[in-house]
């Protein structure tokens, strides 16, 4: 099956790492990069910079990112040699409910992306400024960290080749869904902007400077708040300035993590999907463990590699998909999942010559789970951080005089009665966005910094992320590298024969890993696919703009200068993307 021939984008970078030994700043916009390290050179740390970066992406890239969105970050504190969270997403309306959607005709399994109740609550106008409270240096305040981008949204930007691509696939939906109303995001009302066409966003630059000037309480409890209640509820939904006032804070969180050799790999807990990568990669040391894998007989990217990656990713999205959810509400048995034995166990179910056919979720508690940058900084700390509005500008919702989208992440919930991710009230979904992190052990117990990275794209991120483990760690590929080569994501199959990038075909509603398919890069080769079908796989190739399913991610990782003894910093950046990596 091949995708219809379209605008060529190889996504092959033919470019170096980039090194530096102070700070480094790496994202899919340079405009943004540059505001990172603005910011950076002001005084401020990789907290401080990482917002200044969602900000601008959210001016430079509003398909993907912005205000009207969730955030997470992981942050490593150099001093304290630990890593933090951050879970900055909001959760549904107090009068939300599965009988209001039943009483609306909504059926089936799933809420629909379209659905006015699949806006949650923003929390990443809160994420931006907990942020910078708890992580920041206390040298640079709000108002200084979103100059960069409010200079761009009021005096112009030039709109890059793929933002511009993934722009213009949303033009007749943001008309549809908001009739009658001035759009800034098209240009004269109707189209997106080509690229190098320069755009502004005044209205975006003034809810920009409510945020700088009076905080969280000027988003969520003053006129952008109402703004926001009024343009959910006149769609039908039942969002409310209590629910908006409630989300007073951000959530602190204790990272998750796994041993993985003699690193550790760190991720954001559920209700996020961090887990997913972490059972995966625990499933693949279980092989190598048992002597099923060994990488230095595997060829990057033969069928023999794929084949053990795909399986164990399924075994892992067959649990997370069940047993993530809010564990504010629901109970999620991270230990149980993350257990070395359970993992092992399912290991076990791994048949390294054939496809299972079947693979369900298992029993854990028997045994006695966008836009991604990274951020360094002088002192050695480090900002894993990932903003997004889920879908192409989200819900497509424009509030009146706001300036932004609001996301759609509520269609990740579930519409089954007694599921852990079932919609409820004050519930937040099933979360696809995840920064990751990776550290050393000390024999004191404290972590050494050893890399931030993550890979944007729904379901896929968990996927990138355990691939570009791979091969960094299994495949000593450098951040560069380890972002150019072809990567997998298992999805259930296109609902048609073309294959639209834009809708990640169909990856939102990925609940039974059974029926997946697997979506491969151009540039792993046809006797890899040919052979992943023999042994039981359904394999779809993506070329050009379709390959963006593959997701973008940023790579920063540190090492030491041998000779001089002093720290270098590494970095990549997704050729998927319009960005680049930039330090000193």
């Amino acid at each position: 099956m091949t995708p219809p021939p379209e605008s060529p984008l190889h996504f092959i970078a033919r470019r170096s790492a980039v090194y530096g030994t102070h700070a480094m700043v790496s994202s899919s916009q340079p405009s943004a990069t540059q505001a990172g390290i603005e910011v950076l050179k002001k005084g401020g740390n990789a907290a401080d910079a990482a917002v200044a970066v969602a900000a601008t992406l959210g001016v430079t890239e509003p398909s993907s990112t912005g205000i009207g969105g969730d955030a997470f970050c992981l942050f490593y504190d150099a001093k304290s040699k630990t890593v933090k969270g951050l879970n900055g997403s909001g959760r549904t309306p107090a009068a939300l409910n599965l009988d209001l959607l039943r009483k609306e005709g909504i059926e089936g399994q799933g809420l629909p992306s379209a659905s006015v109740h699949s806006v949650t609550v923003p929390g990443a106008a809160a994420a931006w400024v907990d942020c910078v409270d708890w992580f920041g240096s206390g040298k640079v305040d709000l108002e200084t960290i979103l100059k960069p981008a409010i200079d761009l949204a009021e005096n112009g930007f030039a709109v890059a080749e793929v933002s511009s691509h993934l722009w213009k696939n949303h033009e007749q939906a943001l008309i549809d869904v908001n009739p009658g109303q001035k759009l800034e995001y098209l240009i004269d009302g109707v189209r997106a902007p080509e690229v190098g066409e320069v755009m502004t966003l005044p209205t975006l630059a003034k809810s920009y400077k409510v945020l700088a000037s009076e905080g969280k309480a000027g988003f969520y409890q003053g006129s952008i708040g109402q703004s926001i209640v009024s343009a959910v509820n006149r769609r039908g939904g039942v969002l409310t300035m209590q629910d908006l006032a409630n989300h007073a804070s951000s959530q602190p969180v204790e990272p998750i993590s796994i041993d993985y050799h003699d690193h550790t790999v760190w991720e954001i807990p559920p209700n996020g999907q961090g887990i997913t990568a972490l059972m995966a990669l625990g499933i693949i040391e279980a092989l190598e463990a048992n002597g099923s894998v060994d990488f230095t007989q595997l060829d990057h990217n033969s069928a023999a590699y794929l084949h053990v990656v795909i399986e164990a990713l399924r075994l892992a999205f067959a649990d997370t998909r069940y047993y993530v959810g809010d564990p504010d509400v629901v109970h999620v048995p991270v230990q149980e999942l993350l257990s070395k034995k359970y993992l092992a166990e399912r290991a076990k179910l791994i048949d390294l010559r054939h496809r299972t056919s079947t693979i369900q979720k298992g029993y854990p508690e028997n045994m006695g789970d966008t836009v991604y940058f990274s951020v360094v900084d002088e002192e050695g700390n480090a900002c894993s951080f990932i903003n997004s509005t889920f879908m192409g500008f989200g819900s497509h919702i424009i509030p009146e005089e706001c300036g932004f989208p609001l996301h759609n992440r509520g269609c990740n919930f579930v519409l089954v009665e007694g599921h852990p991710n079932c919609i409820g009230p004050n519930k937040r979904p099933y979360h696809t966005i995840i920064p990751s992190m990776i550290t050393k052990k000390q024999e004191n117990g404290q972590h050494e910094f050893e890399a931030c990275f993550g890979v944007m794209g729904g379901f896929t991120q968990p996927q990138g992320q355990v691939q570009v483990v791979l091969n960094m760690l299994r495949y000593l590929q450098n951040p560069q590298h380890s972002l150019d080569l072809p990567r997998l994501t298992i999805a259930p199959p296109p609902a048609t024969e073309t294959i639209d990038s834009s809708q990640d075909t169909g990856a939102y509603s990925f609940t039974d890993v059974s029926h997946s398919v697997v979506y491969l890069e151009d540039g792993i080769t046809n006797k890899a696919i040919q052979d992943l079908e023999a042994m039981g796989h359904t394999c779809i190739r993506l070329e050009g703009h379709a390959r963006a399913m593959m997701g973008r991610g940023q790579i920063i990782r540190a090492k030491t200068d041998k000779r001089t003894g002093k720290r270098v910093l590494v970095a990549g950046s997704d050729p998927r993307g319009d960005g680049h990596a930039q330090g000193w």
